[in-house]
């Protein structure tokens, strides 16, 4: 069962920028999609980005232009660098990798971002 591990959450003000890393236990991740999500209280987990196994990136129109996702096979490692982050950024964001066969959850990375 593949592992992910979400870290670089934090508080930032508004306009400021972080990154995101996810990484990804076993020998699949150069196979795998790799997505992030996030979850704002009261509401439904929203894609954020994706990043297929061959490079292809494609985001939700609410961060396209301020966030990037970007992986690292040799590390099996995802980020997502978040730059011009705005208060409705707020929310837990979550990895999630798909091989063809298995789908996996990170715990998941609490970001604040104070106006």
């Amino acid at each position: 069962q593949v592992q992910l591990v979400e870290s670089g959450g934090g508080l930032v003000q508004a306009g400021g920028a972080l990154r995101l890393s996810c990484v990804a236990s076993g020998s699949r991740f150069r196979f795998s999609a790799m997505r992030w999500y996030r979850q704002a209280p009261g509401k439904q987990r929203e894609l954020v980005a994706v990043i297929t196994s061959g490079g292809s990136t494609n985001y939700a129109d609410s961060v396209k232009g301020r966030f990037t996702i970007s992986r690292d096979n040799a590390k099996n490692t995802v980020y997502l660098q978040m730059n011009s982050l705005r208060p409705e950024d707020t929310a837990t964001y979550y990895c999630n990798s798909h091989d063809g066969s298995q789908v996996a959850w990170g715990q998941g990375t609490q970001i604040t971002v104070s106006s």
